[in-house]
């Protein structure tokens, strides 16, 4: 067998092992030493030792557990609770405000952390049990829950283009800048959707009654200067000090997640027990993150050192397709692999195989990697295998799987609507990064 069709036959093995339900980072890793040691010999031991070392010295990835503890310090000390409520307080007179608040609060919280699974868990927490007695439209309720919960791969700090930039050799500051207008139109669309949804059918999302409407419009500035504007505050000087390019990314990062704790403690709202927790959630999903990255680092080597990838670039190029095909089509790829695979492998090892089709026909790898990203969003919530779903249901049981999906179908469409603008209206991608820079 030839080096390349090794690296195919590595590809189909990992494809087994996820079906059999094996933990896909052992699964990059094993394959990845079994096709390589078979290819290229004693030489994949070193290979192994170069990636894995070489990743954890990126001082750019140090932003991810920093940007994690963030986020979870908001979310355990209670602060997103009290965004909530007090958006709740201001908006409890319009019809379908649930709606709206839901996802102004999963804007916030996206950029506080890129964890899909702990957006829409602590978005489900919150919300459902409100929609649920306020007599709102279970699949609607659904799809805006994790739709919003999706936000946090794109909008910024998103740890996916932490791990985006340097695969792409692109400025992680760069994409940042270029993901905040496609983040906010997302959020801008869904709500859009929502609210004239209400408008058309009231009874999807009635105007809340009860205490919320008899507060004050003094106690609810009140409310909302307490609890929405220090929260975002902190969010939005930490991405400030990134795009003026004051500070690093993993300097941000630590300022933000100290902020963040500082302004926990002042509220009394952090003890001990929830700090420890804090920190063990922070090392688990960044140990997670971290192997999974590396051993899908260092299949992807052992990939492109076999000229696998090479292969199935000339087969892409030597297709008959326009460039707007070979665009849509590789997009498609991404799609389809999105929903049984997580987003690591697939920025690491799918991306990179596109990578030099991707500049042979002149396309601007900003451009690109916005694109995946939204796509990548768009496969957490298409169904059977969207993991969104299955959070949400996790939080929420007495929801049926079968209306989480038709909720979330409705808000795939309207992603995909997102995608189409990108691919025809570049400037919308790369507006923020010229004025930045200039």
């Amino acid at each position: 067998m030839s080096d390349p069709a090794l690296g195919f036959a590595g590809l189909g093995m990992i494809g087994i092992a996820l079906l059999t339900g094996y933990p896909m980072a052992f699964s990059f890793l094993f394959v990845a030493l079994i096709v390589g040691y078979l290819g290229i010999g004693n030489l994949v031991f070193y290979l192994l030792t170069f990636q894995f070392f070489g990743t954890m010295r990126d001082t750019t990835l140090a932003a991810i557990p920093l940007f994690l503890f963030m986020g979870y310090v908001l979310e355990q000390s209670g602060l997103m609770d009290r965004v909530f409520r007090a958006l709740r307080l201001m908006l409890s007179g319009l019809s379908g405000s649930l709606y709206l608040i839901t996802l102004l609060v999963a804007i916030i919280f996206g950029a506080a952390t890129g964890i899909v699974g702990a957006s829409v868990t602590i978005l489900g927490v919150m919300a459902a049990p409100v929609m649920k007695e306020s007599g709102y439209d279970t699949r609607l309720s659904a799809g805006a829950i994790s739709a919003g919960g999706t936000l946090g791969i794109l909008i910024p700090p998103s740890i996916l283009l932490i791990v985006m930039g340097p695969v792409m050799g692109v400025p992680v500051t760069d994409l940042f800048a270029a993901a905040i207008v496609p983040g906010l139109m997302l959020g801008a669309i869904y709500i859009l959707y929502t609210l004239i949804r209400c408008w058309i059918n009231p009874k999807l999302g009635p105007p809340l009654i009860g205490a919320e409407a008899e507060v004050g419009p003094a106690a609810k500035a009140r409310e909302f200067f307490a609890g929405v504007f220090p929260v975002a505050m902190i969010i939005v000087a930490t991405l400030g000090v990134i795009l003026a390019g004051i500070a690093t990314p993993t300097d941000a990062a630590a300022t933000g997640s100290f902020a963040s704790l500082v302004l926990a403690l002042s509220y009394r709202s952090l003890n001990f027990s929830q700090f420890k927790t804090a920190v063990f959630r922070t090392a688990l999903t960044t140990s997670f993150i971290m192997f999974l990255l590396v051993s899908a680092n260092f299949f992807g080597a052992v990939f492109s050192r076999l000229g696998s990838d090479k292969v199935l670039t000339e087969w892409l190029l030597n297709l008959p397709l326009t460039g707007t095909s070979m665009l849509v089509l590789m997009l498609a790829i991404v799609f389809v692999l999105g929903s049984p695979l997580e987003w690591i492998p697939i920025v690491l090892v799918v991306v990179p195989i596109f990578m030099p089709t991707v500049t042979h026909m002149g396309v601007d790898p900003l451009w690109f990697a916005i694109l995946v990203a939204v796509t990548l969003q768009t496969s957490w919530l298409t169904p059977p295998m969207a993991l969104s779903s299955y959070f949400l249901k996790g939080v929420v049981p007495s929801w049926r799987m079968g209306d989480i999906y038709a909720g979330q179908v409705q808000f795939i469409v309207l992603q995909l609507v997102v995608v189409g603008l990108l691919m025809a209206f570049p400037g919308i991608v790369g507006w923020l990064p010229s004025l930045i820079d200039n």
